[in-house]
């Protein structure tokens, strides 16, 4: 037998694959060859004929037995188109110096183990009814799995492609796989796409912590998954498409998220500008967006009991270097999670609606959340349930003009506690039910609408800068009478404050009198009278001409009694003449000496008239003093 011709006992069709293998032709047998001759064409590599390339080109054969090729080295390209399996193929650290290519084949398996295909591998259009491992497979171009039917043995892997290599991108559109995909610590130079891919795992879909992606990771254009999808720690050089994309979680019990994406570094954005919706708890913890996170339209759902986390989405600690953009019909079932999170532009939740499971969780949590651009819930945005702003930082506006507010009355509805913001603007769709907090918030511009002031309203420790619209004192008082713990002072100081900045003095003052008679109501009935008194005497200082009035009204009805009634001359001395308007003044003034009061003294009746103006001097004396030192201690 000459070296270039095949073995004695070969079959007429092996004999054709022989001589196409040499001439680098498709050969369609369309009958069977055998796994061994395969393996022994690859491994004895008869030469070419002159001007052709040697390769196997193989379509339509049933390879019967086990091809095993198994840390072979194989010169040429394997391309099988057509073919069916007996056996699944076996390649275990082989060295492919060209490439891999099993188009439309049927097989039981297939395994790759270890192995390193210089150029592409291709798996496509095929049919597996066993697991295809790839695990360690190194591939120097690209690996597509395009529109492969997988289906394992129930409980074991569709696709093991842990710590693979792939030199370009890994492409994967119309993938269907009845078990999970393991992509572990696996590094993709350019694009890991899985566009229309369906996956479906008991309890993993897709597997892929730690992954590397140079390029972007698109699980989008009608992608699905059942089961967890892991990519926590995952490395993403380009954005993470996820538009037109459905995951339904693995079902209830710790950690059991439909998509966990903690602790990832994402380079670009990640994009669901349409149809994503998830069944199940989302995971952003700790992870860095570069670009933006975009959800519009987006539709996350855990209410239907199969999931124990408390977050439909948990972003805390979160960084994102543009947007959180939730818009255009966002909707959540479950708390929204943003905790400490670091957002470079907006938050964006215009007409979305978010929906709480239970009263003790809020609808959106964004405690300590600073952003550098707007925090926008309006535009029709609905919340059913509370939010919480607990410590956030806004350089720019929080809007919730438009917004509705469903909780119920005397709970929180928005908590605004020791956050700030240059513009809060709280002219709402209709007036809430429940309470907003603002307190030891710092405000530059604070907008409402008198129509939408909520039942409740905590204003202590609140500081801003001017309100809109500006408001007559009068108008404003029923405003800061919103505390459910009752009268506190510090909010008519503010507002006080805020107009006499502006130069209304008249409703700083009315302000500062309200407050006082607020406080009355809190006081010991001897307190009371007497701030009744200082109210009516001087209107506790910052009436003063109050005092005036009262004085000249005291003055004018003492000067006309004691004319009418003039009192007697007191002692042996030459009394000065008798002045009843001077009689009245010194007895009014208790401590200035007029020389009137000591050189005479009325009679009979007069002498009460003369002790009620003594009393009222003495009265009027002290409100005023007490009145001067409340304006001198503000000042």
């Amino acid at each position: 037998m000459a070296q270039d011709d095949p073995p004695e006992g070969w079959s007429p069709q092996e004999r054709q694959m022989w001589e196409a293998y040499r001439v680098g032709e498709w050969c369609e047998v369309g009958t069977e060859v055998r796994g061994c001759a395969l393996r022994y064409l690859l491994i004895a590599a008869p030469s070419s004929r002159p001007g052709c390339q040697a390769r196997l080109r193989l379509r339509g054969a049933h390879v019967a037995g086990e091809l095993d090729l198994a840390e072979l080295t194989v010169a040429g390209s394997i391309r099988m188109e057509g073919c069916r399996f007996d056996d699944a193929p076996r390649l275990d650290n082989a060295q492919l110096d060209a490439a891999l290519q099993l188009h439309a084949c049927t097989m039981p398996g297939l395994s790759l183990v270890g192995a390193r295909v210089a150029l592409e591998c291709e798996v496509t259009a095929c049919t597996v009814t066993g697991t295809v491992d790839l695990r360690s497979l190194t591939v120097g171009n690209w690996l597509s799995l395009k529109d492969t039917v997988v289906r394992p043995v129930p409980g074991e892997a569709a696709i093991d492609a842990q710590s693979v290599e792939v030199g370009e991108d890994l492409w994967a559109p119309g993938l269907v796989c009845a078990g999970p995909v393991f992509l572990n610590s696996a590094r993709i130079q350019d694009v890991l796409a899985f566009r229309g891919t369906r996956i479906s795992g008991d309890s993993g879909c897709l597997q892929a912590p730690e992954l590397t992606v140079g390029g972007g990771l698109y699980l989008d254009s009608g992608f699905s998954g059942s089961g967890q999808i892991n990519l926590y720690g995952a490395s993403i050089g380009g954005s993470v498409s996820m538009s037109d994309c459905r995951l339904d979680g693995p079902g209830a019990g710790p950690g059991a998220y439909a998509l966990n994406l903690a602790c990832a570094e994402i380079g670009g954005d990640v994009q669901a500008e349409r149809g994503l919706v998830v069944q199940g708890p989302v995971d952003l913890r700790d992870t860095s967006v570069r670009g933006s996170v975009v959800l519009k339209g987006a539709r996350f759902d855990i209410s239907a009991g199969r999931a124990t986390a408390d977050a439909a989405l948990n972003a805390s600690r979160l960084h994102v270097g543009g947007d959180i953009d939730c818009r255009d019909g966002f909707v959540a079932h479950g708390m929204i999670d943003m905790r400490d999170s670091r957002i470079g532009g907006s938050v964006l939740f215009e007409g979305a609606v978010l929906t709480a499971l239970d009263n003790r969780h809020p609808a959106l949590r964004g405690n300590g959340v600073e952003t550098g651009g707007v925090f926008n819930l309006c535009d029709g945005f609905t919340a059913h349930g509370r939010i919480s702003l607990i410590s956030v930082t806004v350089r720019s506006r929080v809007c919730l003009d438009d917004a509705v507010l469903d909780t119920p009355a005397d709970e929180w509805a928005v908590n605004f506690v020791g956050s700030s913001a240059s513009i809060l603007s709280l002219r709402l769709r209709e007036a809430p039910a429940g309470v907003i907090a603002l307190q030891h918030s710092r405000i530059g511009l604070l907008r409402d609408a008198p129509a939408a002031w909520p039942a409740g309203l905590v204003l202590d420790g609140a500081v801003y800068d001017s309100l809109h619209p500006s408001l007559p004192a009068q108008a404003r008082l029923p405003w800061l009478g919103r505390d459910p713990a009752g009268f506190v002072p510090q909010p008519y100081e503010q507002l006080a404050a805020t107009y006499q900045r502006q130069g209304h003095d008249a409703d700083a003052r009315t302000l500062l009198v309200a407050k006082q008679r607020s406080m009355r109501r809190t006081l010991s009935p001897a307190a009371r009278l007497w701030s009744l008194l200082q109210d009516a005497a001087v209107g506790y200082g910052y009436r003063p001409l109050r005092a005036v009035w009262l004085l000249l009204c005291l003055l004018t009805t003492g000067t006309a009694l004691f004319t009418a009634w003039p009192p007697t001359t007191v002692g042996d001395g030459k009394a000065p003449q008798f002045q009843a308007a001077i009689y009245t003044l010194d007895l009014l003034l208790p401590l200035v000496d007029l020389g009137q009061e000591r050189s005479y003294a009325p009679t009979g009746i007069m002498q009460w008239a003369a002790v009620a103006l003594i009393g009222m001097g003495w009265l009027l004396a002290t409100t005023v003093a007490a009145g001067a030192s409340r304006v001198l201690r503000r000042t």
